[in-house]
């Protein structure tokens, strides 16, 4: 089984298949989760374009959203022989599409319901499905909830939990305000990992950098077994090249901003000549050289052209270049 220490969180319109190939040159180890997709997505559309990733992603999970058990079974399926490494359950999406949709977080109102997807995925696969939520919605009482929702997720055999330590609000808030409006309850989360020693409790919500990540699995008691982070690696992904040492303890060389960006020239060419454009792999990149000189530069410069020049690799290397005379002159 992988390591759960740290992982990077499903986001929606960011982590596709492009962004879980650059997060993997800034790191071996962390695990990586894709955007959530719709199992009826999988069952009625292109199973390809929903499913397809590269090797060098592993492990990577793949993030499930729905409430018909036969088409959450068959998408899970389909997960495992394309080869991902878990199949994540999502409960805790609160956005209003999601809801009209009946799933995500308000799934959380309808353990019975929550049970059959669950039981039916875990019988059609071999590899762990895992469960990713809040901690309660509107106006419940998260210490009573959320042991609720975990002591059935224990009995079919849920041996990993994602807790975004928020509740969801699904009437006012839309998702950017869900991520930091309601309270965290990181106290909640540990007495979690108390009650039930024996599963793999992830802590997600409000971590914002390595060292926040740091202070949360080794500076009090009942500490989760890993964090989550999400838009704060996206921001500054470069975080993710101090992730191995700090959290797996493997040491190795630690590459440069611009040997990573270099190293993504390959896959990006060969992406190009098999009909990508180039603005849907370098969108992610845009923060690669967050908060040092030229960074803006880069941005700019990217954003700007690719969408102009959508299958020129020179783009990537121009403003490349850029940024690497800037920093040729600082020296």
């Amino acid at each position: 089984m992988f390591d759960h220490k740290f992982c990077v969180a499903p986001m929606i319109d960011y982590t596709d298949r492009h962004c879980r190939y650059f997060f993997r040159t800034l790191t071996k180890k962390a695990y990586l989760y894709s955007e959530m997709v719709v199992a009826d997505a999988i069952v009625y559309g292109d199973k390809n374009f929903f499913l397809k990733f590269d090797d060098k992603e592993h492990p990577v999970a793949l993030q499930l959203a729905g409430s018909n058990p036969y088409n959450l079974s068959y998408a899970a399926k389909c997960a495992e022989e394309s080869g991902y490494d878990e199949i994540n359950f999502n409960l805790g999406c609160p956005s209003r599409r999601v809801q009209e949709g009946n799933f995500g977080a308000c799934l959380m109102s309808d353990l019975d319901l929550v049970e059959k997807c669950l039981s039916g995925m875990i019988k059609v696969v071999n590899i762990p499905v895992t469960v990713k939520c809040r901690i309660g919605l509107d106006d419940d009482d998260p210490y009573k909830v959320l042991p609720a929702l975990v002591d059935r997720l224990e009995d079919i055999g849920i041996r990993t939990i994602i807790i975004h330590a928020r509740k969801a609000i699904l009437n006012g808030l839309d998702p950017k305000k869900n991520r930091e409006i309601p309270p965290l309850d990181y106290d909640l989360v540990r007495l979690i990992k108390r009650d039930w020693p024996e599963l793999n409790i992830i802590l997600n919500g409000g971590i914002n950098s390595i060292a926040d990540a740091q202070k949360e699995l080794v500076s009090f008691k009942n500490n989760p077994d890993g964090i989550m982070m999400g838009r704060a690696i996206y921001t500054d992904p470069y975080m993710l090249s101090d992730v191995d040492k700090l959290f797996y303890g493997e040491e190795r060389i630690k590459k440069s901003r611009f040997d990573i960006a270099r190293e993504m020239i390959p896959y990006i060419e060969k992406e190009i000549n098999q009909g990508t454009f180039i603005n849907h792999i370098t969108r992610h990149m845009l923060g690669l050289f967050h908060g040092i000189k030229g960074a803006k530069l880069w941005r700019n410069y990217l954003s700007e052209n690719a969408p102009k020049r959508k299958d020129d690799i020179n783009i990537f290397k121009e403003a490349l270049l850029k940024i690497e005379e800037i920093h040729k002159e600082v020296v």
